[in-house]
């Protein structure tokens, strides 16, 4: 255990010292977002409420104090015409949102969105697909590309295959989209339905609403104050789940987390937000482009790591700038206490480097951590809130431990005949709701038993769990798929003897 927290600790260390090494200038970031509604498709079904999906967007997202794009029914050559707008409006630092409606279409892994020009592909003209619609991991990289400090993707576009037609083999690949394990950082992507799930546009025929399900709750939960983007997607997705019960339907949003911060869309745009009255555009160009006034979510603003250990939680704060000293509390009122130095010297400042780093009890209760710092020229910048949300950062802690440590999820011993131990899955058992295994398969298809987390002591096996599978002597290899609490898959992994 001790040398498992010194690894932590370096980590930790190496973390802060990275980050600290790549110090950026201070620069205003502005909100943009490119809103798509596709119902008029010509050769595959079309659909009733993408376009009003997208509008809702728009004016949700106007609230929020974007600038916002709305096209509606785009071919492929206007699709390509729309991104291109959208690409010139994005800026180093900038939040960019992207939202689509519409049909999407998956083919061996990778998600495409479907221009309402898509031909009617049969079996085996899958490429005639892919040449004709929207790679969705391109939009990623464009924003990337473009050094957009947030990138927010949703898609509403988990239906029927729009291939399938009576009397003919439809092309090879899935209706709606497949899941996106794999994002860059600051990367956050939310589908309106989980894997080989299909999204419900009402919940009846006396349900007169004009959006989907998943839509008209998404856009509501976005606009609730103090909500960071994880929250909205997850009151989104046990919201849309609950509805879809009572129809007897499974759909269950889920969303691919890889922001560096937490990130609140509502609060201090709202009110610029409320004074822009231009109507929607309904063509592919952005209206001018507002820009907020510089607040504490600056791109200069520390983040954190929050890292859950036996003994409580170390909290890692990342500053861009050079710091001469760094000072947090708990709440509004409390005093600030400073976090003292390390032994290093800063190169920047050729001082000794403040500590990055503080510990909080393992009961912490969700919390506004207020974090300030002398920068280079003894100023104070901040204080600056960090939002501690205890059981997303476990979860979120947990899981990325998880990733870095696939290789340890099963281990085989002999021991009064073949068992196969999952020990350290239970040991971070908080960040999975559920875990699947196959015996000599690829396929996993049994579900192994797990005891339920214990945020006190979250690593901790219950004496009276069983960690472990009896095996057939003959037994060569076992599978292993996790799916993770937002709802994410993992790749499934295979274990030999």
């Amino acid at each position: 255990m001790n040398s498992w927290l010194s690894f932590r600790t370096a980590l930790a260390w190496c973390l802060a010292g990275s980050l600290l090494a790549f110090a950026a200038p201070a620069q205003a970031a502005k909100r943009v977002a490119l809103v798509i509604g596709n119902n008029d498709y010509r050769n595959v079904p079309k659909l009733q409420k993408a376009v009003n999906d997208a509008r809702t967007m728009g004016d949700t997202l106007k609230q929020l104090g974007f600038s916002v794009m709305v096209a509606e029914n785009q071919t492929r050559a206007a699709f390509s015409q729309t991104l291109l707008a959208f690409d010139k409006a994005v800026e180093p630092g900038d939040t960019a949102f992207f939202f689509y409606a519409g049909h999407g279409f998956e083919i061996a892994g990778q998600n495409f969105l479907l221009p309402t020009d898509v031909p009617a592909a049969t079996e085996g003209q899958e490429e005639l697909v892919r040449d004709a619609s929207i790679l969705a991991d391109r939009v990623i990289e464009r924003l990337q590309n473009k050094k957009a400090r947030t990138a927010i993707l949703v898609f509403d576009a988990c239906r029927n295959n729009p291939f399938e037609r009576a009397g003919t083999r439809a092309v090879a690949g899935g209706g709606g989209l497949a899941p996106m394990t794999q994002l860059p950082e600051g990367v956050f992507s939310v589908f309106s339905a989980g894997p080989r799930q299909t999204a419900l546009d009402r919940l009846s025929n006396n349900d007169d609403n004009p959006n989907s399900v998943f839509t008209r709750t998404f856009a509501k939960e976005l606009t609730q104050p103090g909500a960071n983007l994880v929250q909205v997607a997850q009151r989104t997705r046990r919201l849309v789940s609950e509805a879809a019960e009572t129809v007897r339907h499974k759909q269950i949003p889920v969303y691919f987390d890889q922001m560096v911060d937490d990130v609140f869309l509502n609060g201090v745009a709202k009110g610029q937000a409320e004074t822009a009255a231009e109507p929607l555009q309904k063509v592919a160009a952005l209206p001018p482009v507002q820009r907020l006034a510089p607040s504490n979510e600056s791109v200069n603003a520390p983040i954190a790591a929050f890292s859950r250990h036996n003994g409580g939680w170390t909290v890692v704060f990342s500053i861009a700038d050079p710091t001469l000293g760094i000072s947090w509390r708990i709440g509004e009122t409390s005093e600030f206490r400073e976090t003292g130095f390390i032994d290093t010297l800063d190169p920047r400042t050729r001082k000794r480097m403040p500590n990055p780093s503080i510990e909080l009890p393992a009961d912490a209760p969700a919390a506004t951590i207020q974090v300030r710092y002398v920068d280079i020229q003894g100023e104070l910048q901040g204080p600056f809130p960090i939002r501690f949300d205890p059981e997303a950062a476990l979860i979120r802690d947990q899981r990325k431990i998880l990733d870095m440590t696939a290789t340890s999820w099963l281990s085989f011993r002999e021991f009064n005949g073949l068992l196969v131990y999952y020990t350290h899955l239970m040991s971070y058992r908080c960040a999975i709701r559920e875990v699947r295994v196959g015996i000599d398969t690829t396929v996993p298809d049994k579900v192994l038993k797990m005891p339920p987390c214990d945020p006190r002591d979250p690593s901790v096996i219950p004496h009276e769990a069983q960690p472990y599978l009896k095996l057939a002597p003959a037994t060569r290899s076992v599978s292993v798929e996790l799916t993770y609490r937002d709802g994410s898959v993992s790749e499934i992994k295979s274990f030999r003897r």
